[in-house]
């Protein structure tokens, strides 16, 4: 099956990769790797793959103990907070377009509610695909040209501990691992995703907290990486 097979592909890096692998293994490689680890008053999220894509770090995200910290917001509840968010413009290696794409982050949360990490939103053109923590369950969807695909863990990891989740979107389907295992995945085509909207963690770009939920994130958030295989489909 397609998803296993690349969720192996993915997790593995691409040095460690053998002369057998498929040219397809061969494009693994690293889009953007967010340390998290600026100081207090920082203002720029620093991208450690070399690739240049910095993020702004709003003046309401917690800095300094070596992660970001987001304190709660009541949801659905007037004014805005934009300065709750980090967010890094759009760039084109950002969008999955037709590639495998793995998004992976280190989070700790008591909370139940909110969305980690999203591009786009739910009616954008162009597609979109969130990380998000509705029940303290983690959800993983992505929605493109094909359709959309939403997958989500059987259990709550809002125990104030550590866990690294990656949501792995390939050709077939949608995939879900919680501290290296697997808890959940979906088969079906979401097609192309590649939209205008920045990256946001810790939650919407676009909101009003009346019609639109900024669904703001409540917890602290270690690093972010995302990964990408050029298939030339």
């Amino acid at each position: 099956m397609k998803i296993r097979r690349w969720w192996i592909v993915l997790l593995a890096a691409p040095a460690l990769l053998t002369p057998a692998a498929s040219a397809r293994a061969d494009a693994a490689r690293t889009v953007a790797s967010w340390s998290m680890d600026e100081p207090a008053g920082a203002v720029v999220m620093y991208d450690r793959s070399g690739n240049g894509l910095h993020g702004r770090i709003g003046r309401e995200v917690g800095l300094g103990a070596g992660a970001y910290r987001f304190e709660r917001l009541e949801p659905d509840t007037p004014p805005t907070r934009p300065q709750h968010l980090v967010a890094v413009a759009d760039y084109d290696d950002l969008d999955p377009g037709d590639r495998d794409f793995m998004v992976s982050v280190r989070l700790r949360t008591t909370h139940k509610f909110g969305n980690v990490l999203q591009k786009g939103q739910a009616t954008v053109s162009g597609g979109s695909y969130k990380l998000q923590i509705p029940g303290g369950r983690v959800q993983c969807w992505f929605r493109g040209s094909a359709g959309s695909v939403l997958v989500s863990a059987p259990r709550a990891i809002n125990d104030g501990r550590w866990h690294v989740v990656k949501c792995l979107r390939t050709r077939d389907g949608v995939s879900l691992a919680i501290d290296g295992v697997k808890v959940a995945g979906r088969d079906g085509p979401t097609g192309k995703i590649d939209n205008r909207w920045p990256l946001s963690i810790g939650g919407k770009v676009d909101c009003d907290q009346v019609k639109v939920g900024c669904d703001y994130f409540a917890g602290d958030v270690d690093w972010v990486e995302i990964n990408a295989i050029d298939h030339g489909w």
